[in-house]
């Protein structure tokens, strides 16, 4: 089932599950990488997801936990 509303926000309730479907998502398929292209064809977001942080980036820092 697609959900075609794309031009609006999540809601709070909203956020709260996709968070709950990323980390269930990054625990059980991601083996060492996946990448995706997700969004509008003409505006494109690129996602990836690694088991490792890019080479010499500070962790802490950069990645945040929600």
């Amino acid at each position: 089932m697609r959900n075609e509303r794309h031009d609006e926000p999540l809601s709070k309730a909203e956020l709260e599950l996709f968070l709950q479907y990323l980390h269930r998502f990054a625990n059980h398929d991601v083996d060492q990488f996946a990448n995706m292209q997700v969004g509008y064809r003409e505006y494109p977001v690129y996602v990836s997801f690694a088991r490792q942080p890019e080479a010499g980036v500070d962790v802490e820092e950069v990645y945040l936990r929600p």
